[in-house]
């Protein structure tokens, strides 16, 4: 009965959950679905069921419904409708969320607390670091990182969380069987791993460019908050904030250089409303979240380290610094602002790169990490 909810065009949890609740006798278990399967389907058009769902639901396809059985058990995909008691409370309350989910991985994970974290899918190299600290301090502290497995800030935030040994959920755009983009399946069975993958499409569901906004409900509507990291003005990233503000969620927004396009969404949500965010205890003290001390000891040794490193830097390293600023800047203008010869400057660019102090930004200019 489940899969064939799955099969129902445009099925919603509340829709589901007000014929049930309209049926008479019927619960929210396996005989109050029975009882809706029972109804024809002028019955379910006037208990609130879009006419594909209701002819869906009256009349299932046996022989795709018997195919997807067979891939949710050979696979060991769990199946999470909204009748029952393991659908994320937090989505519950969402507009338009999915009368079934489709889970591989752990199911707890998705009533746990999360943070979203969205941004742009070709970030500068800043931005993506900056994305992946972020997840990886925030999953420590004891948030479920959840994003949709896009390339980017995606990628980085669910790679930063695993990386702290934390939970991260990644919710498709396509059926759990179709991972997209391709370059990830192993990105995804990691997840799955350590976290859960989520989709409300059933097997057999290609990447339709419409299905990747209509997902971003879901992985806002999961979440105590939405963290934007580079988002141009444009930005489909923009989407999940809205749609969480819109959910009555939190949205951070991290801030950036009036010369980088990919941060002028994020500005925008500033000047909007969306919290400004310099630091992960800003996102754990609006959300009121308490830090576990023990999960954060992995994460003092990389500030020390990073501290002493600076603390070590020679005079002229530090005059490099200060001519970098921190914008990207080419090798050729720190020639020119600190009047080094060029092959110091490149050997110093070099040594700095390795101690993560600054980084390859495009076109081969140099930025602070």
């Amino acid at each position: 009965m489940q899969l064939a909810l799955g099969r129902a065009p445009g099925l919603t949890a509340q829709q589901l959950r007000t014929a049930l609740a309209a049926i008479e006798g019927a619960q929210a278990s396996s005989a109050g679905l029975q009882a809706l399967f029972g109804q024809c389907r002028s019955s379910l058009e006037s208990l609130g069921l879009a006419a594909a769902a209701g002819a869906a639901l009256q009349a299932p396809d046996a022989a795709r419904i018997a195919a997807d059985r067979r891939w949710v058990e050979s696979e060991q995909v769990s199946l999470i409708d909204a009748a029952g008691p393991l659908y994320p409370p937090l989505l519950a309350q969402a507009a338009a969320a999915p009368a079934l989910l489709y889970v591989k991985g752990n199911t707890a994970c998705l009533s746990s607390p999360q943070l979203a974290m969205v941004g742009s899918r070709n970030p500068t190299q800043p931005g993506e670091r900056t994305a992946r600290a972020f997840a990886r301090f925030l999953s420590a502290a004891g948030l479920t990182i959840t994003s949709g497995l896009a390339a980017g800030i995606d990628a980085a935030s669910h790679e930063g969380a695993l990386e702290s040994g934390g939970a991260t959920i990644a919710v498709l755009g396509t059926g759990i069987d179709a991972i997209y983009p391709r370059q990830h399946r192993a990105l995804a069975a990691r997840i799955a791993a350590q976290g859960a993958l989520v989709s409300e499409y059933p097997p057999g569901s290609p990447p339709l460019r419409a299905n990747f906004p209509r997902r971003n409900r879901i992985i806002s509507g999961l979440c105590l908050g939405t963290l934007v990291v580079e988002a141009a003005r444009h930005s489909g990233s923009l989407i999940t904030a809205r749609l969480a503000g819109e959910q009555g969620r939190e949205v951070f927004a991290v801030p950036g250089s009036i010369h980088n396009p990919l941060v002028r969404g994020c500005h925008a949500l500033i000047r909007n409303g969306a919290k400004l965010v310099e630091s992960a205890d800003d996102i754990l003290s609006e959300l009121k979240f308490n830090i576990q001390k023990q999960n954060l000891r992995c994460f003092t040794g990389s500030r020390v380290t990073s501290a002493t490193a600076a603390a070590r830097l020679d005079k002229d390293y530090k005059i490099l610094l200060d001519a970098l600023g921190f914008e990207p800047a080419s090798p050729d203008a720190l020639v020119e602002r600190t009047g080094f010869p060029s092959q110091s400057v490149a050997s110093m660019l070099l040594f700095l790169e390795l101690e993560d102090v600054v980084g390859l930004h495009s076109g081969g200019r140099y930025v602070r990490l």
